[in-house]
């Protein structure tokens, strides 16, 4: 472990001295990168150096020990520290999810249920307005469609970090644990004669994709030069002024013979391929979100859930990490930071078993 933050430490060093150069800053998409980078290893080094200070110390106590008993408390006090440390230094170099710093889209489904399960999405949906209030995120609802007693058979609303958030603290981050099935175990507002129902509605989170920008490397394009075969003046099979481009890794083929320079031909046919290339990769992201969604619920089905929301007894249950709490009320307030983090630990404590 510690030979990792050794590496860690001149990644670091680097990544100090490339910031400190202006150069550096001219191209802002990379200045970005590099910062992030650089947020990410901090926390690792600043534990690493109380670690080994706490090291230090504990090897100056002992021997002061040797000669003064008191100081033998204080070895134990430091041991203690030592571990610790070790344990958060431990964590902080799990392998991250790269997708934690991003906003989400989260939408919430009504599923079985009816009426009822609609109106419970409402309410998981101002849960989810009132945690991203207190934890000072933005809200934007994109679409809704209301039931006909106010609640909701879907709505989707983006949720954003105000600013930039820190390294490995965006909403994802937090957010991502809350897609699956969620039932709800209640007296209907439609139950006339006060018997228990239960029902279920889905959440689905994705990170939200950032704008996709195509490269295009010189190596992977075959340009074709041909005469021209319909209108376009004089010049018209007279000249090679036709432009055929083939991006070799996708396969696609754009043509332009439009204009009567070969240069403008191909200038044309780049823009078009760009468009097209940009075009596929917005699709393939679109395509992993897709896949992601249908991962975390496959169907609004009552039996398929991640937690449930006991009203008669004021009980949340989250049946993956086994939490429990008797404050729904103040969970569907907006308190659900305990909630989460319950998942965030077991997240942890699994990606440390199985680096082990």
């Amino acid at each position: 472990m510690f030979e990792a933050v050794e590496e860690l430490i001149g990644e670091h060093a680097d990544l100090e001295t490339r910031l400190a150069d202006p150069a550096v800053h001219a191209d802002q998409r990379e200045a970005m990168r590099l910062n992030k980078r650089y947020a990410e290893l901090t926390p690792i080094l600043t534990v690493y150096r109380e670690w080994k200070r706490a090291g230090d110390d504990i090897g100056t106590a002992q021997e002061l020990a040797q000669d003064d008993p008191d100081f033998a408390d204080e070895v134990k006090e430091l041991e203690l520290r030592r571990e610790e440390l070790t344990e958060r230094l431990r964590l902080l170099l799990v392998p991250r999810d790269p997708s934690d710093d991003k906003d989400v889209i989260l939408e919430v489904k009504a599923g079985e249920g009816g009426e009822e399960s609609a109106l419970f999405a409402g309410d998981l949906l101002r849960m989810y307005l009132r945690y991203a209030e207190r934890v000072g995120w933005k809200t934007e609802i994109l679409e809704s469609n209301e039931s006909d007693l106010g609640g909701y058979k879907d709505v989707q609303v983006a949720v954003k970090t105000k600013g930039s958030a820190e390294a490995g603290q965006g909403v994802w981050a937090r957010l991502k644990y809350e897609g699956g099935v969620h039932r709800v175990q209640r007296v209907p507002a439609t139950e006339s004669q006060g018997r228990i129902h239960t029902s279920a509605a889905g959440v689905l989170v994705t990170p939200e994709a950032e704008e996709v920008e195509v490269e295009i490397g010189p190596n992977d394009l075959r340009i074709d030069v041909y005469r021209s075969s319909g209108p376009g003046g004089q010049s018209v099979n007279t000249t090679d002024s036709a432009v055929r481009i083939t991006h070799l890794p996708t396969g696609i083929v754009v043509s332009c013979q439009n204009e009567k320079s070969q240069l403008q031909n191909k200038e044309q046919a780049l823009r078009i391929l760009r468009s097209r290339l940009l075009a596929a990769a917005q699709e393939e992201a679109e395509k992993e979100a897709s896949d992601a969604r249908r991962s975390q619920v496959r169907t609004v089905d009552r039996s398929e859930r991640i937690r449930t929301y006991n009203f008669p007894e004021n009980r949340i249950s989250d049946h993956r990490v086994g939490f429990k709490a008797y404050n729904l009320d103040q969970v569907l307030d907006g308190e659900l930071d305990p909630v989460i983090q319950a998942c965030v630990d077991a997240d942890a404590a699994a990606k440390l078993a199985a680096a082990q």
